[in-house]
């Protein structure tokens, strides 16, 4: 029951209000073959963004996310900051450029775009989360950084780099 797991990743670009919805769309499903969801504002933010009009696409992965992860990890070289693990042992980090995941072309319609991955780790017993009457996961058995560390250091290979702190 302690074992870490992969339970999705999600693959998301922000395109904003330049990027065309189109592009972010044809290159997510150029990457991984899937449909994706728009994205769209929930509410006007401070930056005159109207209710519902569409800001990103995104894509999450369940089935075979243990090949697109360690694609897209080579993309960054097996190797993450310390700031990708967040404290309940999820890991998020970004993809520069589409060019860098082995098996893809570079498309000159869509340009040097990049994307952000988001990592979600569990244990066996996380489900009772997501069930209809709710319950907790109990503090002994939640992730905690240094568990997401080890996995992805055991799992997938991946250098941590530690930053030096200065004072």
């Amino acid at each position: 029951m302690r074992r870490v797991r992969v339970e999705k990743l999600v693959i998301n670009m922000g395109c904003g209000t330049k990027l065309p919805i189109e592009t972010a769309k044809g290159l997510h499903e150029r990457i991984t073959g899937l449909k994706g969801v728009v994205t769209k504002s929930h509410t006007r933010s401070t930056f005159n963004i109207p209710k519902g009009k569409p800001l990103g696409f995104k894509i999450t992965i369940r089935a075979d996310k243990d090949t697109f992860l360690r694609r897209f990890l080579q993309a960054r070289s097996n190797t993450l900051p310390e700031s990708c693990f967040d404290r309940t042992g999820n890991v998020s980090f970004g993809v520069k450029e589409y060019i860098d995941v082995p098996g893809v072309e570079y498309d000159p319609k869509i340009g040097n775009l990049g994307f952000d991955v988001c990592v979600t780790l569990e244990r066996p017993g996380y489900r009772v989360k997501r069930k209809r009457i709710a319950n907790k996961v109990g503090g002994t058995h939640r992730l905690t950084a240094e568990d997401a560390k080890e996995f992805m250091r055991k799992e997938y290979g991946v250098k941590i780099e530690v930053k030096e702190q200065v004072g």
